[in-house]
């Protein structure tokens, strides 16, 4: 079995879409398509259903996704291992996310490609989700990760789904929500409150669920809403992406009426992306598998 097939499996299923697929694999929907049959063929079991909405796994497939995930990713760190001792990752990759995202999917990676991919430059460029994806549209940052937007992904952009963290609220131990193990929204309608600026999914999610809410500050960055829940403007908005490090004078209070926020990989359809692209790539999907990981 040729383990680009197996790839092409991983990415339909992921994605739901032939046509996503293919534009994630840098090949076109025929290929991917015809590929997939011959892998049902020699795999002799239906591995996908196809309906004009997309795809689906059977129980076959869904079986496959944990032992073809660890052969594409044995490759992955085959292939990435000899390009690096032959230097061959050169260029550069433009990286693109929310403060969120971009403090615990990228940065790390960031501290990985420094050390094991000297020859490759980047950047990193933070901003709203919406600003960030059209940059994507507009050829002006590689990919990127961003929590996932309610509305539909821009025409020439695929969004592909990493993980869910979930949404709540920072609070100062002296709160009288603090003793709380978790809360509800109706717990935040009176309550004035710190979150991201507009633009941003946390504003519109808070928008949407508690229009009336007294939004005290719009901040730029998650640090910033903790820093200004500190200082007593209120209870912070905030999705917790991992186990991270708890403030020792903040209690996490998760909201369990609301829906978890979802972290999505974002690229161009209509280009292949470039080797060092798509090592960039690998590694954040495998930064977010590490955080799911920790989550459970």
């Amino acid at each position: 079995m040729r383990v680009e097939r197996a790839r092409y499996l991983l990415a339909a299923i992921s994605t739901g879409s032939l046509r996503s697929a293919a534009a994630l694999c840098g090949v076109s929907q025929p290929t991917i398509s015809q590929q997939l049959i011959v892998l049902e063929e020699e795999l002799d079991a239906v591995l996908l259903i196809r309906s004009r909405g997309g795809v689906r796994a059977t129980p076959a497939g869904e079986a496959l996704v944990g032992p073809l995930g660890r052969l594409v990713a044995a490759e992955d760190a085959v292939r990435e291992a000899a390009l690096a001792a032959n230097g061959t990752y050169q260029g550069r990759v433009s990286i693109g996310g929310g403060s969120v995202t971009v403090e615990t999917i990228v940065a790390p990676v960031v501290g990985r490609l420094l050390s094991d991919h000297p020859g490759l430059r980047f950047s990193v460029r933070e901003g709203s989700s919406t600003d960030i994806e059209r940059a994507v549209r507009d050829g002006d940052l590689d990919l990127a990760v961003v929590t996932t937007p309610n509305e539909p992904v821009l025409s020439g952009l695929i969004r592909r789904r990493l993980m869910a963290a979930p949404l709540g609220v920072y609070a100062r131990s002296d709160h009288p929500l603090a003793n709380r193990s978790r809360i509800t929204w109706d717990d935040l309608a009176a309550q004035p409150i710190v979150t991201m600026r507009p633009g941003t999914v946390l504003h519109r999610r808070l928008a949407e669920r508690l229009p009336q809410a007294e939004s005290m500050v719009e901040a730029m960055s998650a640090r910033t809403v903790q820093t200004m829940v500190r200082q007593g403007a209120g209870v912070g908005l905030l999705a917790r992406f991992g186990p991270q490090e708890q403030p020792t004078d903040l209690v996490w209070l998760p909201l369990l009426d609301a829906e978890p926020v979802e972290a999505s990989l974002v690229q161009r359809t209509d280009s292949q992306p470039s080797r060092s692209a798509a090592v960039v790539r690998r590694l954040i999907s495998a930064r977010a598998d590490e955080l799911s990981e920790r989550q459970d």
